[in-house]
């Protein structure tokens, strides 16, 4: 199977898109991490948690990305599109982005638990330099991406 890197959105449109998903009172599984040189840090909305508190801790390592690698590309990843699962996007990514230094690959993954037509799914590739983003974008974007 091939993977695609296609639907980008903006910034705004996907912090817009996860406000209204966790404002609407949906239940939700959610599922959120950041993967860098470094490892993974994993945020999984447990039992106990409100939708406030997980969109907070989300905000939080957004907020961190953001400071160790400003120029963003995101992927909205739909199961309606036929679009690669957001595990597989995610390690295509990290993969693919080896040869660039500093980069972070976040996802997001708002699962509803009652209608999966409700579902957010987001892939940010950070990198810490504007000259990178664009490169990735011509090399790797609309095009086949076989993974490993």
């Amino acid at each position: 199977m091939t993977i695609l890197f296609k639907t980008t959105i903006t910034e705004d449109k996907a912090f817009a898109k996860i406000e209204e998903a966790l404002n609407t009172g949906r239940e939700y599984d959610g599922y959120f991490s950041v993967a860098d040189d470094d490892g993974e840090t994993p945020l999984s909305w447990g039992p106990s948690m409100s939708a406030e508190e997980f969109l907070a801790k989300v905000r939080e390592m957004l907020e961190v990305t953001w400071k160790a690698a400003r120029f963003w590309v995101v992927y909205d990843r739909r199961e309606d599109r036929g679009d690669s699962d957001a595990i597989t996007m995610r390690n295509a990514a990290f993969r693919i982005t080896r040869g660039y230094n500093g980069v972070i690959i976040a996802s997001l993954s708002l699962l509803g638990r009652k209608d999966a037509l409700q579902d957010l799914e987001l892939i940010f590739v950070c990198f810490k330099e504007d000259f990178q983003r664009r490169n990735f974008r011509i090399r790797f974007e609309n095009k086949p991406i076989t993974p490993q």
